[in-house]
């Protein structure tokens, strides 16, 4: 593996049509896709060893993996989570801290620091990458904390690895209730934050900038766009905007109009990261992944199949990549 190879997985809850499979049907379907180079997944609770076991027999190694933690609570759970991905062989661990401390504050700049730094410690004594990621619900979907947080784990000695999920940037596009929900909209509409990938000094190539990103994840979303009315989300209200599918959905599996358009935002961020990473001998990118999924405020419920749409994208990272470096992926390499 060069330092420009690139590991390419699919997301543990996409790997389904439309309706969650058992474990080594997922492993089966990740092999016989022939696209894919690991899964993301860590080990599920109450079903660790059939994980491990299934990722051995079929071959499909769980590289990277996520959970979500509660700063205050959740510290035991990280240790936990990171012995049984490391006994699954992973690489990278990925941290969504929620905006709020288990003593009901918003988690300070310093206590999510601590955090990040505990889980450093623990993946260096498993050989595991600690990365944190932008995400709705998590202290990053202020998107004005995360350079702060970065560079004071930085000033620490200590690299800040982050996972770009650039579908939660670009969902608040031209949507009021979007910023709203993260406190950024006065700054949106003053230009203080800018978040269109197109315009310079927008904050995803703020990100780049850092030399930071070790892994992308891809699931296209729409500006603005409709939410995910095949399920009911939190408080009884329709799903957010989280995901837009990639490719066409068949006359009845989606309850919106589709415009092929709409997918191009995302697939300029895509662009950029890996261009980005071929230009840069430095960049720490190693890890993609494709996350169409099914919960409510992606696809859950929706009628088209999870698991196409995520092949799709990974046929079309794989070119996309083809193209700017002249080389295939990990998988064909």
């Amino acid at each position: 593996m060069t330092d420009k190879n690139l590991s390419l997985g699919c997301n543990g809850r996409g790997v389904m049509h439309r309706a969650p499979l058992p474990v080594e049907e997922q492993f089966r379907l990740l092999r016989d896709s022939g696209v894919f180079d690991h899964f993301d997944r860590i080990p599920q609770p109450g079903e660790e060893r059939a994980y491990v076991e299934a990722s051995n027999r079929f071959g499909v190694p769980m590289t990277t993996g996520l959970w979500t933690y509660q700063v205050g609570r959740d510290e035991g759970l990280l240790r936990h989570n990171l012995e049984w991905a490391q006994r699954a062989g992973a690489e990278c661990h990925n941290l969504m801290i929620l905006t709020h401390h288990a003593q009901g504050h918003v988690v300070t700049d310093e206590e999510v620091v601590e955090f990040y730094l505990r889980a450093v410690d623990e993946g260096d004594r498993l050989g595991i990458t600690i990365a944190a990621e932008v995400h709705i619900y998590m202290f990053t979907e202020d998107f004005r904390r995360i350079t702060p947080v970065a560079e004071k784990v930085r000033a620490r000695g200590v690299p800040f690895n982050f996972v770009l999920d650039h579908s939660h940037v670009l969902l608040k596009i031209e949507s009021p209730e979007e910023q709203d929900a993260c406190g950024i909209r006065a700054d949106v509409e003053s230009g203080r934050l800018i978040l269109d990938p197109y315009e310079s000094g927008n904050v995803i190539d703020e990100w780049m900038a850092q030399n930071m990103v070790v892994w992308l994840q891809t699931r296209p979303v729409a500006p603005n766009g409709p939410k995910n009315t095949a399920m009911m989300g939190p408080g009884g209200r329709y799903g957010r905007a989280c995901q837009y599918p990639f490719l066409r959905p068949a006359p009845g599996e989606w309850d919106h109009d589709w415009h092929a358009w709409k997918v191009e935002p995302s697939k300029h961020v895509a662009r950029r990261v890996l261009q980005y990473h071929h230009d840069r001998a430095d960049s720490p990118l190693r890890w993609l992944t494709t996350d169409m999924i099914d919960m409510a405020d992606y696809g859950g419920g929706v009628g088209y199949s999870l698991f196409e749409q995520n092949v799709a994208i990974a046929h079309w990272l794989r070119e996309t990549w083809r193209e700017i470096a002249g080389a295939d992926l990990k998988a064909g390499a």
